[in-house]
């Protein structure tokens, strides 16, 4: 599962577990991406906060695990790149799959090496709010669309631009996100600085 985490949240996490039950996986490996390709000239937390806040988030699930495969591949991060490192790394006969949000899907064409991408992991579209995965076909074409699968899940409308804007405003984001993360934030003073409403990194283009 792939993204930019900044933070991660219960959304998040929701998906990670709705795609595991659905479609039988082993696990779920979370990915932060180091450098976002879509992100020049935006700000971004440090990679590093954002994979601290992914490993707190997921360490009481035994089925989770993070990996810091992009935060350690130097340049853009790519998903080909990262999902070529899963499968010379999985057992032979292992079913790769990139668990990632309807907004990222649709721009899937906008990725390095797309079809590769396809190639590569069958792509699980987790249901977003404001996101029309019923376009996928007229978006993407037929074939590509017969590569990706559907997550149609109860969706919470949770995002980590809310949670950002939420801290900056001195509100509250118990319940929104994991409580070790929350304490995270606060003991870190992250996103207390940042201009409500600013577009951050999870409204620009997917990480590719």
């Amino acid at each position: 599962m792939g993204g930019t985490f900044d933070p991660i949240h219960h959304g998040h996490l929701f998906a990670a577990e709705e795609a595991r039950a659905r479609f039988g996986l082993g696990r779920v490996i979370f990915v932060p991406c180091g450098q976002p390709p879509h992100k020049e000239g935006k700000e971004c937390t440090s990679a590093e906060h954002r994979y601290i806040m992914c490993a707190l988030a997921v360490a009481p699930d035994p089925h989770f695990e993070i990996s810091r495969v992009e935060i350690k591949r130097p340049g853009p991060s790519y998903t080909i790149d990262t999902l070529r490192h899963f499968r010379e790394w999985l057992e032979p006969g292992a079913e790769l799959f990139f668990i990632t949000g309807a907004d990222a899907i649709l721009e899937i064409v906008t990725w390095r090496e797309a079809d590769a991408v396809l190639r590569e992991a069958r792509c699980i579209a987790v249901a977003r709010p404001g996101h029309d995965l019923s376009r996928l076909a007229a978006t993407l074409g037929p074939e590509r669309a017969a590569a990706i699968e559907v997550l149609d899940q109860p969706t919470l409308d949770i995002s980590s631009t809310g949670i950002r804007d939420r801290v900056a405003s001195g509100l509250p984001i118990r319940y929104l996100t994991p409580t070790p993360v929350v304490q995270y934030i606060v003991k870190e003073g992250l996103y207390a600085n940042l201009v409500v409403g600013a577009q951050p990194a999870d409204q620009q283009p997917p990480p590719t």
